[in-house]
């Protein structure tokens, strides 16, 4: 019987190479869509943005140049909320004591509780002036507060204390926007149209020269992933008692400013927490441009969002809409608890 021809081994194993062959690739995860919309938002921005997202149950981030440290303005008042209910929390003082606001404590740009100060002043509860720096980003309110707890270092203590990361408080609204407009701060600027008569004296290179050493080094500092981490840790418990907490959350759901920013973006059964803040502006350039904020899904899923513009010279309403974008891209993203009740609209 002839021979049997030897059979030749195959050109590959099929185990190993089964074994190596990638997995079946599924969907993309929310992380993933998310990361890529804020990541496309971002870059096609004219200027200079941060954006970061953190999901608060699940503790991932995403983010569009986070890391940058740019201006707060008014986003900074949640700081000093968080100072002032720190103290009640210590047993420093109560929501309920006073404070008298007189015309030589006025501050400066937007501070509706002028109109109440008299030459007697204005006597505001700690409840009234944390509602009127939160809600309506009332500077004089927001001032007296500052000068309650023991000046803007005080602040700063409790923010470096707290671990809230490299977030800067700086020395006050007063000093930061007169010198970031190249002027010294006079009382004649708490009213009128001083402030801006001088300003608009000064040779624009010499005002543009103060604005740029401000942009270059803003005393009031933070960045996008700092303050989504703060806000998470707010939303947790993490900085304040449950009832300050409690507090502080339902003073931000109640923000009357920057209807066109992330709450324009909101979908029905969404609801906002948030703090806005707002720069100075010469000719086209905007500073400062900001809103940040815990965002709740009608399954009671938080995210912790926060968008800040540097500077641009995009229009007004190209910088609100990124902030718009930027909430409908997590409302987009956005995968329902399972098993959760959808009425937690109110939570």
């Amino acid at each position: 019987m002839a021979a049997l021809s030897a059979v030749p081994s195959p050109p590959w194993t099929p185990t190993a190479d089964l074994l190596s062959a990638p997995a079946p690739r599924g969907p993309p995860t929310q992380e993933e869509v998310l990361r890529a919309e804020v990541e496309r938002l971002g870059a096609a921005f004219d200027g200079e943005a941060g954006i970061a997202v953190l999901d608060v149950s699940e503790g991932w981030a995403v983010n569009f140049n986070g890391d940058a440290h740019l201006p707060q303005q008014s986003v900074s008042k949640l700081w000093v909320a968080i100072t002032v209910l720190n103290g009640v929390d210590r047993g420093d003082f109560a929501l309920t004591d006073t404070v008298v606001i007189r015309k030589e404590d006025l501050s400066i740009f937007h501070q509706p509780i002028r109109a109440r100060v008299g030459p007697g002043g204005y006597r505001a509860s700690l409840s009234q002036l944390l509602a009127a720096q939160i809600q309506q980003s009332d500077n004089a309110a927001n001032d007296a507060l500052i000068r309650k707890v023991g000046g803007p270092w005080a602040v700063q203590v409790a923010i470096v204390s707290k671990s809230l990361g490299e977030i800067r408080f700086g020395p006050g609204e007063k000093e930061m926007q007169t010198r970031a407009a190249g002027l010294t701060w006079k009382p004649e600027y708490s009213f009128g149209r001083t402030f801006w008569e001088d300003r608009d004296k000064l040779p624009p290179a010499e005002r543009r020269a103060a604005l740029d050493a401000y942009l270059a080094n803003p005393p009031d500092a933070a960045s996008a992933l700092d303050i989504v981490d703060t806000l998470a840790r707010l939303h947790g418990g993490d900085l304040l008692s449950p009832e300050s907490t409690a507090y502080l959350l339902k003073l931000m759901a109640g923000t009357e400013t920057g209807a066109g920013r992330l709450r324009g973006g909101l979908a029905p059964g969404w609801t906002l927490q948030h703090k806005t803040g707002t720069g100075q502006v010469m000719g086209r350039l905007a500073t400062g441009h900001n809103d940040v904020g815990l965002l709740t899904a009608p399954d009671g899923k938080v995210y912790a969002v926060a968008v800040m513009i540097g500077q641009s010279r995009a229009s007004f309403d190209t910088r609100q809409a990124l902030m718009r974008d930027v909430a409908r891209a997590i409302i987009a993203s956005h995968r329902p608890v399972a098993g959760a009740s959808l009425d937690t609209a109110d939570r």
